[in-house]
């Protein structure tokens, strides 16, 4: 699988904003990002996506997720409506 590698600088206050963003839109309509991008209201949730797309799907990886499922307790006087939102 190849890997396509695009050199952006962060925006840092001092550069062009929009020249910024004309930059960043290419990339993402490039990579096809742009909708996952403009679909999603938080960084938060963009993230997630991002994540569940792309996140390596490794043995060791899916390791850590188990033991984390394992591990996963209920405190103690906690409503399970709470517990399991």
């Amino acid at each position: 699988m190849a890997t396509t590698r695009f050199k952006i600088e962060k925006f840092d206050r001092v550069t062009n904003f929009n020249l910024w963003q004309v930059r960043m839109m290419a990339i993402l309509v490039q990579t096809g990002l742009k909708k996952e991008v403009s679909m999603k209201k938080t960084s938060s949730v963009l993230w997630k996506r991002l994540e569940t797309l792309y996140a390596t799907k490794a043995l060791a990886n899916r390791l850590v997720l188990k033991q984390h499922l394992f591990t996963f307790r209920m405190n103690e006087g906690e409503l399970l409506t709470n517990h399991i939102s």
